[in-house]
C-alpha cells in the first residue's frame, strides 16, 4: 500500500479516474494495527479493480481535516478528486466489513461509469 507523506501527493493521487480508497490511519491507533496483518491480502484481491493509499493523519494532517476525518480508520473511496463514498465510524473494523465497503465503493464506481 502506497503512503501519502505529502497534502500535494494526496491532492494528485485522488485525482485519477480510476478509483481510489485512501485509509486514513495513525501509528498509535490500536485499531489500525488491528488491521495491517491483513490489508495487504485485501489490497490483493482487489489490485485489478482500485488502488488502496494510506494516510497518516499525523504527517499528513491537513488532508485528514479537510476531508473531515474524525475517527480512525477511515476509509474514504475517490475518483477524479471527488470523494465517492466513506466507511468512517468510532468502531473496529473487520476484513468482512472493509472488503464490504470495497464492493460498494467499486459499484459506486461503475455506477456513474458505464
Amino acid at each position: 500500500m502506497e503512503k501519502i507523506t505529502s497534502k500535494e501527493q494526496f491532492d494528485k493521487t485522488i485525482q485519477s479516474s480510476q478509483l481510489t480508497v485512501a485509509v486514513f490511519k495513525a501509528d498509535w491507533c490500536s485499531d489500525c494495527k488491528y488491521i495491517d496483518p491483513f490489508m495487504p491480502e485485501v489490497e490483493a484481491k482487489f489490485s485489478e479493480q482500485l488502488t488502496i493509499v494510506e494516510v497518516d493523519v499525523d504527517q499528513v494532517g491537513t488532508v485528514s481535516e479537510e476531508q473531515n476525518i474524525l475517527g480512525i480508520p477511515s476509509f474514504v473511496a475517490y475518483t477524479d478528486g471527488k470523494e465517492l463514498v466513506r466507511f468512517v465510524n468510532k468502531l473496529r473494523k473487520s476484513r468482512e466489513e472493509i472488503e464490504g465497503f470495497l464492493n460498494t465503493a467499486l459499484n459506486v464506481y461503475n455506477s456513474i461509469n458505464k
